[in-house]
């Protein structure tokens, strides 16, 4: 079932000045990938000029501006929608998120001893805890945390800015909890990561490439296994 997003879902403050497209396009994706818009969700311009109190043009040049990140779909004569990707659509982002992980954990082996390796270890100790307290939504986030880590600590500008298009696309953050619903998953996934990060930590940057891409996979099992169980909306 479709939700029609309202004016008074966003309360935001009145934007002015030249940034107000920027900053418009900054509010709405931040909230699509969080998943406080979910796919699905009609955009309507006039609810939208309304919530942040501006006029259609920058609106409809900020929903343009997330058409070309994939994150709406503009359908003509219909309306604009948060994009709801098809299976198909998160396999193939699943596939180049594989190669970018994989690829930002070779570089990072191959760096040693640096700021994000030190913060990928503290992020695993609290990660431990989360899964033994149960706190699945405290495991989510720094899941979310230690990918970032890991790309961060690639030190490649150029790899960054792909993955983090990929990951505004793939909406990540929405997704992730799916995946570790599936039972076991989140002591699995944290088995993953400690594994990852001792071959990061033993230099061995080509078993740290594979063993993360193997982690992307089962990540993305995982993922599908939850989307299969999710009853339709």
């Amino acid at each position: 079932m479709q939700e029609t997003m309202a004016a008074e879902q966003f309360r935001a403050t009145p934007l002015a000045g030249p940034s107000i497209r920027s900053r418009v396009v900054d509010e709405l994706r931040a909230r699509i990938i969080s998943g406080e818009l979910a796919p699905g969700t009609h955009l309507s311009e006039i609810s939208l000029a309304e919530a942040f109190q501006v006029s259609r043009t920058p609106i409809r040049e900020a929903l343009k501006q997330l058409q070309t990140e994939g994150l709406v779909e503009i359908r003509s004569r219909v309306g604009t929608f948060v994009n709801a990707p098809s299976r198909r659509e998160i396999t193939e982002l699943f596939q180049m998120k594989e190669l970018l992980e994989g690829a930002a954990a070779r570089l990072l082996a191959q760096r040693g001893r640096c700021a994000e390796l030190d913060a990928l270890r503290e992020n695993v100790e609290r990660a431990d805890e989360a899964v033994t307290s149960g706190s699945i939504e405290g495991y989510a986030a720094l899941v979310h945390e230690f990918h970032d880590l890991l790309i961060a600590g690639a030190d490649n500008t150029k790899l960054s800015a792909h993955y983090q298009t990929l990951m505004n696309q793939l909406a990540y953050q929405r997704l992730v909890f799916t995946s570790l619903s599936q039972p076991n998953r989140p002591k699995q996934s944290d088995r993953e990561h400690h594994r990852v990060l001792e071959l990061i930590e033993a230099k061995d940057s080509e078993s740290a490439e594979r063993v993360m891409r193997e982690h992307v996979r089962a990540s993305h099992r995982a993922l599908m296994a939850g989307l299969d169980a999710t009853p339709p909306t």
